[in-house]
């Protein structure tokens, strides 16, 4: 009876000392995303070769959706073509999480050779 308390007890010190470790590993890996994510946002910039229009396209909207999160603002007008394109590139990532939206990112310019 005595060693299950001691036990039970030594179980929850152990969360409670291993939790703040967790937490601070969160922020780290979040940061390290982030600085990941905004490396990759200067590799693309030197790419041997410019990405084809629909590959420009997923690059802006994954990069819309990794910094400022779900499209907003009114879609452009309708002889925007660039601009409308841009917006419903970026509108199909709606509800995509921004952690998400960065790792894709990150993926995709390495792929392309950034």
């Amino acid at each position: 009876m005595r060693d299950e308390r001691i036990d039970r007890m030594h179980g929850a010190c152990c969360k409670l000392a291993v939790q703040p470790v967790l937490q601070r590993s969160g922020k780290t890996m979040a940061a390290d995303l982030k600085a990941r994510f905004e490396q990759a946002a200067e590799d693309v910039k030197k790419l041997p070769e410019r990405p084809d229009n629909d590959t420009l396209l997923k690059l802006y909207a994954l990069y819309k959706q990794g910094s400022e999160g779900d499209v907003s603002g009114p879609k452009p007008g309708f002889f925007d073509f660039v601009g409308t394109a841009k917006y419903e590139a970026w509108a199909k990532l709606k509800g995509t999480r921004q952690d998400e939206a960065q790792q894709k990112y990150i993926d995709l310019v390495k792929k392309l050779g950034g």
